[in-house]
This record gives structure tokens, C-alpha cells and sequence, in this order.
């Protein structure tokens, strides 16, 4: 089974920037899709963003413009990069993927929290 590993996350003040990575034990081509997704503190775990196998992307409304994802297939890794960090993105980030043939994303990496701090 291809686990997911997310690393990259710390403690950044607001506007700051950090790049999660997500870094699949097998071919990154397992996945049809890999997502991020994020659970603030005492929130339920929500969608952030998505790539697919052939590139496209979707984000959330609260990140569009700031967070970039993108995916080094050579290194079997999905990145997202966060800009101008606000206290709200402070959460525990996952990430997830998607089978080919599934709607659902069943392969969950185990987090890094972020946080957006003064």
C-alpha cells in the first residue's frame, strides 16, 4: 500500500510563507488525484486544494491567490505552497489521495500542524 508523508510545517508569523510536501512511498501515479486538506483547532477538517494526474487544480475559495499546489512526479511528491499566511490558516494539514475509479480519497497521510502566529 502507498502511504503519504507530509512534511514542512512550523510556526510562521502572519504574511509569512511555508511549502508543505507530501511524499508518496510509491509511484506518485497510485493517485489520480492528491489533495490537502486542513482541521483548525476545534473545526472539522476541510478541503484546501487538489492536482490531479494530469495537472489541474482546484482550491478553496479562502486560498485562492495564496496557496500554490503542484507536483514533482520524478519525485513521487506534491507540494503546496503557502503565501501571506493568516492566523486562520492555522490548522493540522493532510494530505490525501484519490484512487483511480474512487470519488472518495481513502489514503491519508498523518499531518503537520501549521501555525500563524505573532
Amino acid at each position: 500500500q502507498v502511504q503519504l508523508v507530509e512534511s514542512g510545517g512550523g510556526l510562521v508569523h502572519p504574511g509569512g510563507s511555508l511549502r508543505l510536501s507530501c511524499a508518496t512511498s510509491g509511484s506518485i501515479f497510485s493517485f489520480s488525484a492528491i489533495g490537502w486538506y486542513r482541521q483548525p483547532p476545534g473545526k472539522e477538517r476541510g478541503f484546501v486544494a487538489r492536482i490531479s494526474t494530469g495537472g489541474s487544480t482546484l482550491y478553496a475559495d479562502s486560498v485562492k491567490g495564496r496557496f500554490t499546489i503542484s507536483r514533482d512526479n520524478a519525485a513521487n511528491t506534491v507540494y503546496l505552497q503557502m503565501n501571506n499566511l493568516k492566523p486562520d490558516d492555522t490548522a493540522v494539514y493532510y494530505c490525501a489521495g484519490r484512487r483511480p475509479g474512487s470519488s472518495e480519497y481513502n489514503d491519508w497521510g498523518q499531518g503537520t500542524q501549521v501555525t500563524v502566529s505573532s
